[in-house]
């Protein structure tokens, strides 16, 4: 018959079961146990926090814990101090942190994994308080019989690359917990430790400082994606009453962002085709601020946030590719294509931007790069390092080769930045409109290559060159799972004593 294993809050009748497991798991400090008074206490002020694990209804481990706030002891502390010299005063319901005091297993119990069980409790219970994270003062048992050849210094390193195995640190090094600083004197009377302790860190990915504020970032964001077709709106009206509709359709979804593609509106060319093409897209500059203050109007009627694609603009006699952010509260920023590709050079003269920003918005970190700007991947990556979240990609290629080196890419960018990535194009062709002849999409939404996310690393795509809307939800949370506990972790393992990349500031 299988033992019954079973992770529950300890109650006052568990007290003999638990002195003896704790007796036995600590046999090298006699007498180190707690006394019924203040299991009973510790139950009383704070009964979630006291774990016990049970095998066939015997208690045979258990992880005790308080909250403190952590600003009034710092990391210069003792376990008596922590602890209120036993009394636990210091717990605090409203405090920042939960202060680990105790985890044990019976020592005929060890290898079956119920340590791991009591810390993805504890870890539970922090979210579930939505407090910063667990702190506490680990143990480093094996290390009196290295004490006479390295400090303790030297010994932690050596646990933690492996070299060494000591039964509490390499188990708190399994468990994501971080060694941030060595405790002298922090529990005396632990002989094996030489005195010394670990002070243990792990911290809440998922804690949001401000999560009763009613303004708080969403955690679920709702991205709808226009695939524009290329054709006469019969001028500036025509064009906005379409621009108009689209953002409407997606905002009866519920998006929180619509997103345009690169040069959407030059079909407006066509009134300037008796120009050569530079003077064209400088007569279509004309009408980039008016669209603008028109979709920044959309996106707060519509409550949508609205990525305005991309627009050619003068400023100061030289021209650009410009997106712009419309937030539904009615602010604007812009973002100015950086590398303008041979031919938009060549044909029109635009000129490459100069910064390199992310946007704060009500949906968390976003960043913006228009169509050839992806196929860099130093910028995305110096996004992903200011907090970068979602990567919007307005584009327009003419080719399928074309449309696939911006596919590609920016998949590479989702995977290297562990960030999604959402591209929206144009399709169609524009007969009458010099240098603007043809145009092929398939606008996405792609993902991180992890367990958490689709196989393939899409999380929606458009049927290729068809007038659509693409609507997708992205779970900011699986980042923040990414970062912490991905299968590989590129934002992590940077090795940034070999190379790193850095904006060159002007």
């Amino acid at each position: 018959m299988s033992d019954i294993v079973e992770i529950r809050n300890l109650t006052a009748e568990d007290y003999f079961d638990l002195k003896e497991s704790m007796v036995s798991a600590y046999a090298d400090m006699i007498g180190s146990y707690w006394r019924e008074p203040t299991i009973r206490h510790l139950i009383n002020i704070f009964p979630e926090g006291q774990i016990a694990v049970t095998v066939n209804d015997r208690v045979v481990g258990c992880a005790l814990s308080i909250i403190v706030d952590y600003n009034k002891f710092g990391d210069d502390h003792t376990y008596e101090q922590i602890t209120g010299y036993y009394t636990f005063n210091t717990h605090n319901p409203k405090g920042d942190v939960l202060y680990g005091i105790e985890v044990f297993v019976h020592p005929d119990f060890r290898g079956q994994r119920l340590a791991r069980r009591l810390y993805d409790a504890r870890k539970n219970l922090c979210e579930q308080l939505n407090l910063e994270g667990i702190v506490a003062g680990g143990r480093i048992p094996n290390y009196e019989k290295y004490a006479d050849k390295l400090t303790p210094r030297e010994y932690i390193r050596k646990v933690r690359d492996k070299e060494i195995y000591d039964p509490t640190l390499t188990f708190q090094f399994s468990n994501d917990f971080q060694v941030t600083k060595i405790l002298r004197n922090y529990l005396p009377t632990d002989e094996a430790s030489k005195g010394f302790a670990t002070l243990l860190k792990w911290y809440n990915i998922y804690y949001e400082p401000d999560r009763d504020n009613i303004r708080n970032t969403k955690s679920t964001v709702r991205i709808g994606l226009v695939q524009w077709q290329m054709r006469d709106y019969g001028g500036l009206d025509g064009f906005l009453q379409q621009v108009e509709y689209f953002i409407d359709a997606v905002s009866d979804y519920g998006s929180d962002f619509v997103v345009f593609p690169e040069l959407f509106n030059a079909p407006l060319m066509a009134e300037f085709n008796q120009l050569d093409p530079a003077g064209a897209i400088r007569g279509v500059a004309r009408y980039t601020e008016q669209i603008r203050e028109a979709m920044q109007q959309l996106a707060v009627s519509y409550n949508v946030n609205v990525i305005c694609g991309s627009m050619p603009i003068v400023i100061n006699e030289l021209l650009y590719n410009i997106s712009y952010l419309c937030r539904r509260d009615g602010t604007h920023e812009e973002y100015t294509k950086i590398h303008p590709t041979p031919s938009e050079v060549y044909a029109w003269g635009i000129k490459g931007g100069s910064e390199i920003k992310v946007f704060d918005t009500d949906c968390g970190k976003i960043g913006i790069q228009i169509c050839y700007d992806v196929e860099f991947p130093e910028p995305s990556r110096i996004l992903a390092q200011q907090g970068m979240q979602i990567l919007f990609v307005p584009f327009m290629t003419d080719t399928q080769h074309a449309f696939n080196r911006v596919r590609f890419c920016a998949q590479a960018r989702a995977i290297e930045n562990e960030c999604y990535v959402a591209i929206a194009g144009c399709i169609g062709n524009l007969p009458k409109v010099n240098n603007m002849d043809l145009q092929y999409a398939q606008s996405c939404v792609l993902t991180p290559s992890d367990f958490q996310f689709p196989v393939t690393g899409i999380k929606a795509d458009a049927t290729p060159n068809t007038e659509m809307v693409v609507i997708a939800d992205v779970d900011l949370v699986l980042l923040k799972e990414l970062h912490a506990f991905g299968s590989v972790q590129t934002m992590k393992d940077i090795r940034n004593d070999l190379y790193k990349v850095v904006e060159v500031k002007k």
